[in-house]
Parts: C-alpha cells; sequence; structure tokens
C-alpha cells in the first residue's frame, strides 16, 4: 500500500517531535539514557503505525531512569577512555602509529553499532528486565551481521557530522537517528526477530 504524501509528512513531524523531546529530557545527562529508551519506544510505535501512548511512554521513562543512568555512565566511561586513547595515538604520545589508531577506531565503531543495536532492542522490548537483554543481543546481532552492524554504527557518525555542520538541527537529528537505526535493523537483520530474547 503506497503511503500517502501527507502521511509521510505527519511521520516526519511525529519523528522531530520526538527528537525534541528526547534531547529536552536528556539535559540532566543522568536521564539520557531513559530519554533514549523511551524514545525509540515512540518511534517503534510511529514505524508500526500504532498510536503513541503518552502514558505508558512516561511510565516507561520513569522505569527506566535507574537503569538508563548506570548505562549513561558506563556509556561516558567507555567514550572518554576511547576518545583519550585516539587523541593519545593520534598525537604520538603513545607507540602504534596508524595501526593503533585504526584499532581504536575500529573499537569504537563495533561500540557504536552496539550500543545502536542495544537502543532499538530497548524501543521494542519495553519490560524491565530488557537492558542486559538487549545489550546481549545487540553484542550478538553485530556479530552476526557485521554488514547491518556497520550499518547501524554509520547512522549516529553522519548524525553527527551534521550536527556539527548545523548546530540547530541536533534536536531533530536525534529523532531520525532513531528512526534510521529502527529502519536500518528492520531492513538489514531479517534472519534475527527484532524482539528475541537470550
Amino acid at each position: 500500500m503506497r503511503r500517502d504524501w501527507r502521511d509521510t509528512i505527519s511521520v516526519a513531524a511525529d519523528v522531530a517531535l520526538v527528537g525534541i523531546v528526547v534531547t529536552a529530557a536528556s539535559v540532566p545527562l543522568v536521564t539520557a539514557g531513559a530519554a533514549l529508551r523511551t524514545g525509540s519506544a515512540a518511534i517503534r510505535a510511529i514505524t508500526a503505525g500504532e498510536g503513541v501512548d503518552a502514558r505508558a511512554l512516561w511510565r516507561l521513562f520513569r522505569a527506566s531512569l535507574l537503569p538508563g543512568a548506570l548505562a549513561t555512565a558506563a556509556a561516558a566511561a567507555v567514550g572518554l577512555l576511547l576518545a583519550s586513547d585516539i587523541g593519545a595515538v593520534a598525537a604520538g604520545r603513545v607507540p602504534g602509529g596508524a595501526p593503533a589508531l585504526a584499532a581504536t577506531a575500529a573499537a569504537a565503531a563495533v561500540l557504536l553499532a552496539v550500543g545502536g543495536l542495544g537502543v532499538v532492542h530497548l524501543g521494542r522490548d519495553t519490560s524491565r528486565g530488557a537492558w542486559p537483554h538487549a545489550l546481549a543481543w545487540a553484542a550478538r546481532t553485530a556479530w552476526r551481521h557485521p554488514g547491518a552492524a556497520a550499518a547501524v554504527a554509520g547512522v549516529p557518525a553522519v548524525a553527527a557530522a551534521l550536527a556539527a555542520l548545523i548546530p540547530l538541527t541536533a534536536p531533530l537529528l536525534v529523532g531520525y537517528t532513531l528512526y534510521a537505526l529502527h529502519a536500518v535493523t528492520i531492513r538489514l537483520v531479517r534472519p534475527v526477530r527484532i524482539d528475541q530474547v537470550l
């Protein structure tokens, strides 16, 4: 069934609104994990053609605050470590040169892919125990589908580049990044059920 252009504009507006809300909810930083999970669940509902239930999303956000804060802290620690490693290798402060820089960049891409796949899983499995399953599912999926993992890692990388070029679009890009993560995962990870729990 072909989608009417008004439906396309409506979906685009909904996705942009999700991005704005997720960005606003992430301002305290410790709420970023919960905001991303809630935004991912909203995107799943939009892509499925379902109505977005604001009360259910609010409950999901509140239930995700603690595990989301822990995930945000872990992601920030890993990100800072990788950034310092890349900076040290690029500046020549540690040995290894180009091979070490390439290996560190590859590790960063793998972690970005696992994180993106995990966010998609958390948007599709809104149960309380989904957090550890999401990480396990994302790691297994990245291993079994390296092409999909590369595409998933590329989505936030492209979004970050666009946000750096046009900073005012950053809140909108959050929603479109979540949308693209869902679309890429659905298209490229067909053999694995999205809601599969290990």
